[in-house]
């Protein structure tokens, strides 16, 4: 078969003659056309640490694929930065991020008629953006990390990004005072890379390195070290592998791949957002997958790993003790992940963890020995009850209040939220609603990082409850509930909760239960009027128009 199956109906016979005059504009010769095409989408952007590494990256595995026999062309996708827009307007647009990363590499490749692609990323929405693509397209596809950011230092501790969110409650609160809000502000993030705890960046990052994506090892590595340009160059090498042996996305990304991820993200502590995310590229890759799978796969696995936001340590602490590969072998051996699942290099999961260690390293407590886990089941449960009749999402190991029952905090926004926080309004026992952020709502659903640190910056963070129809950041951590499906703009019965209503959020019973009479429900629902549209025009109200509920990915094509 040949190597230009797909680039050859562009670059082959008398026809293409202007075709190939182009592409000979662009350093082709007369030699290269046969050989395959292969895509570099590359996410480099100065706008964010996440990405700022990224272009040497592309480079090294451009020099690789020439090397193995393709013609690399490089084009470039978007990012935004969720820690930037964080807490402002600009949020709304992370989530939309994801659709048109997705969008635009879909569209270049099929235009191009391209025979694989290698995409680069580094923010949290280029890893799930990019997938989404690669599942649409079904070429050989590989997926290449930017790494992770190392932690900043002040007064004897690491600091992540979500120290200086939480710096900002702490000096609301009067614990600290404007010089030390300063110096954690300076030192938190020191170097290029992503969010350095087990935040969304890096829990994509692991997801997909257990999907088979991506190589073994890469997930987790530092950006600015220098094993991470060998390994974007090992990638380009793997994926012309990939593509003369006709090995495509589709046929990597199966139902046992995502099981393994989810079961991978579990054992890690990761992020809620790899719910969301997962979920959208198992509908892009036509593999039955519900937010349900996630709840049955928690039940019956451990969390191994000691990781910010509620634990210890970050990414690159668990990368100098074995990573990810070293996670996976303890599952594999305890028969909780799918062994014969395929990977990008053609060898199955078995096969690449066979030589790692069945066991994590002595002497360290980063990955915790199979016997004496940090949680006996795993942390992302999905509550249910007539709050959220489709489910949400609940982070909840590593809170000390596993129930609250208590008054709700209404606000349909989350800057009014944030106001109340910081403002002293929020009380022991109070149960915080922020709605109309949902999919369709924001529109975006944007994430609660902003208000979520300013709780634990107030030291209220085993004293509240928080529910949302948005999403929360990787970094945050209480007891908190996201991706409350239907959501508000749809006429969910978060859009009827009123000021002083009792909530029950119960971690044990998986349980989000507004509090109030099933006929005073059925009256205010016949009295609720959706909210006009606050973005008639533009990408935001393209998107509402188009946004699934969380509770199927938010995706936008079904």
């Amino acid at each position: 078969m040949a190597e230009n199956r797909r680039s050859k109906l562009i670059t082959e016979g008398p026809q293409r003659s202007p075709n190939r005059a182009m592409l000979r504009a662009v350093g082709f010769g007369d030699e290269d056309f046969h050989k395959p095409i292969v895509g570099i989408s590359n996410a480099h952007s100065t706008l964010t640490p996440c990405n700022a590494a990224l272009d040497p990256l592309a480079q090294r595995a451009v020099a690789a694929i020439k090397a193995a026999g393709g013609m690399p062309q490089t084009f470039g996708t978007i990012t935004v930065s969720d820690g930037i827009s964080m807490g402002t307007e600009g949020m709304k647009f992370s989530l939309v991020s994801r659709e048109v990363i997705a969008d635009s590499i879909e569209t270049v490749v099929n235009a191009q008629r391209m025979d694989g692609i290698l995409a680069v990323g580094g923010c949290d929405k280029n890893m799930p953006g990019a997938l989404l693509a690669l599942a649409r397209l079904d070429v050989p596809s590989i997926f290449v990390y930017g790494g992770t950011i190392k932690p900043g230092h002040h007064d004897g501790r690491d600091l992540t990004i979500v120290s200086a969110f939480e710096a900002v409650g702490q000096y609301s609160a009067g614990t600290i005072d404007a010089n030390e809000l300063l110096e954690v502000e300076r030192r938190a993030c020191p170097g290029a890379g992503s969010c350095g705890g087990m935040y969304t960046a890096n829990t994509m990052s692991s997801a997909i390195e257990a999907l088979g994506l991506s190589l073994p090892g890469s997930s987790t590595m530092a950006a600015e070290d220098g094993e991470k340009a060998e390994s974007a160059a090992r990638s380009g090498e793997v994926l012309v592998e990939a593509i003369r042996a006709g090995r495509t996305a589709r046929q990597i990304l199966t139902r046992e791949a995502f099981e393994n991820a989810i079961v991978v993200v579990m054992a890690l502590g990761g992020s809620t957002n790899a719910v969301l995310h997962l979920l959208a590229i198992a509908h892009a890759a036509e593999v039955p997958l519900t937010i349900d799978d996630f709840e049955t796969i928690r039940t019956r696995v451990p969390v191994l790993c000691d990781l910010k936001p509620s634990g210890h340590y970050v990414a690159t602490d668990l990368h100098q003790v074995g990573g990810v590969p070293q996670v996976m072998k303890m599952l594999l051996k305890a028969g909780l992940l799918h062994g014969d699942a395929l990977t990008i290099t053609g060898q199955t999961i078995a096969e690449t963890l066979a030589d790692v260690p069945d066991a994590p390293p002595e002497g360290q407590d980063v990955i915790r020995p199979w016997d004496a886990p940090l949680y006996a089941q795993g942390h992302l449960a999905i509550l249910r009850g007539n709050l959220a009749e489709e489910g949400c999402v609940a982070k909840i190991t590593g809170i000390k209040q596993r129930q609250i029952t208590g008054p709700a905090r209404v606000f349909d926004a989350e800057e009014q939220c944030l106001e109340a926080i910081l403002a002293g309004k929020i009380v022991a026992g109070d149960v915080l609603v922020i709605r109309y952020e949902g999919p369709k709502g924001g529109p975006g659903m944007r994430e609660m990082l902003a208000p979520t640190s300013a709780i634990i910056g107030a030291g209220l963070g085993d004293a509240v409850g928080l529910i949302t129809d948005g999403r929360f950041s990787g970094g945050t951590y209480g007891l908190v509930v996201g991706h409350v499906a239907p959501e508000a703009a749809v006429g969910g019965t978060i859009a009827l909760v009123h000021e002083g209503d009792s909530i029950t959020i119960d971690a044990d019973t998986l349980l989000l239960q507004l509090n109030v009479a099933d006929d005073e429900l059925a009256r205010r629902r016949a009295a609720w009027q959706p909210p006009a549209s606050r973005y008639p025009r533009g990408v935001l109200a393209k998107y509402a128009r188009l946004v699934s509920s969380a509770s199927l990915g938010a995706v936008t094509d079904l």
